[in-house]
């Protein structure tokens, strides 16, 4: 089995490629990529078996409304137009499940600037499925989205104050303490890329995070989330610990 992880940023620059092969008793990064472009990461999609994609893949269904209602002048403003009804413009239904799972409160892709890269998401996945890919935003087809932070935080690994300037981790210390949570993992020749940026590490976890959907080791939704996830998309966060990864393939 081959995983792609993309850590997708709103422009090529900062945007990381990773691509994992899964052996029998472990795993091994082929492939792993700094300032990739869109048609890249296309040619490397039929390849994969599952596709980690690092950005929200749609954005709040009554967000959307909002917009459409506001373009021809009738917005009704919910609870008053109170805090209650901005939340819900801003986050989306996987949002708020990862925050109720994990603690971790996801960018807002209605009112965050990550807004910038889903626009660049949406595109992407118009050229995916153009190209044939299984785009389905329930995270059944080629792709699914993942969120390296939640990842982390659920295998017992810092997820927070790794990345910019200001960092208040050192980088290098997260990637030797996922060194030893998996232990199964080859960095090969692509380690000292690992520990300098912290774009390939995260499109890594990327792909590690797209194994343990193509396993049935991740959170999925249910048929009544189903109904808006198709539109919004769903984060999948890892429901077995890393060994769980190889365990599969072992069995």
């Amino acid at each position: 089995m081959l995983t792609l992880g993309v850590d997708l940023a709103a422009a090529d620059e900062r945007t990381a490629m990773a691509m994992v092969e899964w052996l029998s008793d472990r795993a091994v990064v082929r492939d792993l990529v700094l300032d990739v472009s869109d048609a890249r990461i296309v040619e490397a999609s039929p390849d994969a078996d599952k596709i980690g994609l690092d950005c929200p893949l749609g954005w709040p269904e009554p967000f959307v409304a909002l917009v459409t209602a506001h373009q021809s002048g009738h917005v009704t403003a919910g609870d008053g137009g109170g805090a209650g009804w901005r939340r819900r413009l801003a986050y989306r239904q996987t949002d708020e499940v990862v925050r109720e799972e994990t603690g971790i409160v996801p960018l807002s892709v209605a009112a965050d600037r990550i807004g910038h890269t889903a626009f660049r998401c949406a595109g992407l996945l118009s050229m995916l499925a153009a190209a044939g890919q299984d785009v389905d935003r329930c995270g059944d087809g080629k792709i699914v989205e993942v969120y390296p932070a939640a990842a982390l935080s659920g295998w017992g690994l810092t997820h927070r104050g790794y990345k910019g300037r200001g960092q208040h981790v050192q980088h290098v210390d997260l990637v030797t303490a996922l060194c030893g949570a998996t232990p199964w993992l080859e960095l090969g020749a692509f380690e000292a890329l690992v520990r300098r940026s912290h774009d390939a590490f995260d499109s890594v976890i990327a792909a590690l995070v797209a194994r343990s959907a193509a396993i049935g080791k991740a959170t999925r939704p249910d048929e009544e989330q189903r109904v808006i996830a198709r539109s919004e998309g769903w984060i999948a966060l890892p429901t077995c610990p890393p060994s769980g990864l190889v365990d599969a393939a072992r069995a």
